[in-house]
């Protein structure tokens, strides 16, 4: 029997906000199944490259279930999404024009955020890809562009090892320790916590400028 027991199912609004609570409940589905582990090492490995859905949902699902676990599971998000963080890196190296060049116009239409992705390596190179590691900037905005702008994909992985592992660590460890409290509140509130999460992700873009 597994050792997840099933979320509290939630009412599925119409519109975008039913959009957003189906994707979460099918993240969160694959907690309950014996294939968890590896959904979250696939989900973690495309989001750092093409995949729009980040992996902390589902990484948050499995701790919920398993809270002994939570260490496993953020050492599992971690190794996916550094990986998943090279795949990015080729994308943009040898295929720049012809995928490369799509993905990142789908996050940034005018392209005003891939100059300044260059113009932050250049001046603060390493820290710069920790800051996109931690944060809720698109990752794989910063992947890709490494491989576009041939830097350095030593200094990409460990960096991403860095980054990625403080996060995904940090995330497993919040619900390790306040999990049962919070869930049930997370659950019911899940768009109000994605309003949060877009907030962050604008405040993280204007960083970036600021930063420039």
């Amino acid at each position: 029997m597994s050792d997840h027991p099933a979320a509290t199912p939630q009412p599925v609004p119409k519109g975008l906000r039913g959009l957003l609570r189906r994707t979460y409940n099918w993240t969160v589905s694959w907690a309950d199944k014996p294939g968890g582990t590896w959904a979250l090492f696939f989900i973690a490995f495309v989001e750092s490259s093409f995949f729009p859905i980040p992996p902390d949902v589902l990484l948050m699902a499995l701790v919920f279930g398993a809270r002994r676990k939570w260490a496993k599971y953020a050492l599992v998000c971690t190794a996916g999404s550094v990986l998943g963080g090279i795949l990015g890196y080729y994308i943009g190296w040898g295929l720049g024009e012809s995928v490369a060049k799509p993905i990142l116009n789908f996050f940034d239409s005018d392209g005003h955020t891939q100059e300044l992705i260059q113009g932050w390596y250049d001046a603060y190179g390493f820290w710069g890809i920790m800051i996109a590691a931690i944060t809720p900037i698109p990752y794989k905005v910063f992947t890709i562009a490494s491989g576009m702008f041939a830097y350095s994909l030593p200094m990409l992985i460990v960096a991403s090892i860095i980054g990625r592992g403080f996060r995904f660590y940090m995330v497993a460890l919040v619900i390790r320790v306040f999990g049962p409290k919070i869930r049930p509140h997370l659950e019911r509130n899940l768009e109000i916590w994605s309003v949060v999460l877009g907030i962050l992700l604008i405040g993280g873009i204007v960083a970036i400028k600021l930063l420039r």
